[in-house]
């Protein structure tokens, strides 16, 4: 995952986000990529687009949506992704298709083109 959060952060830099919410932008990409790893079956893909002041990131796996942790898994390490995901985000939508499913968040944000942006190492 680390070079998942690596080329978001590296993308919104070059967009000029600012910490904040490149931050919650990166963390809500690791989550939904997290989840496409777990229970999708082969590919998964990762589509930033920046219209305006509004971020989408959208995170497609060829496996079916997982409305709940499965109930034998410990739910101290399994089921919160979504719920960050939802906190972070200002809208999230997940649609299942036939064949694969599509997680979707918006991220209302602000480029600081007209200042300068730190942009360090990616955790």
């Amino acid at each position: 995952m680390k070079s998942v959060r690596r080329f978001t952060h590296d993308v919104l830099c070059l967009w000029q986000i600012g910490d904040e919410k490149r931050d919650a932008a990166v963390l809500i990409v690791d989550e939904l990529a997290i989840n496409a790893v777990q229970h999708g079956r082969t590919d998964m893909t990762l589509l930033l687009t920046l219209n305006g002041a509004v971020l989408r990131i959208a995170v497609a796996d060829t496996g079916p949506y997982v409305p709940h942790p499965d109930a034998g898994l410990d739910p101290d390490e399994h089921g919160r992704g979504v719920g960050i995901v939802k906190h972070l985000a200002d809208r999230v939508e997940f649609h299942e298709g036939a064949r694969r499913c599509l997680a979707y968040a918006w991220l209302r944000v602000q480029s600081l083109a007209d200042s300068s942006v730190e942009c360090g190492a990616a955790a």
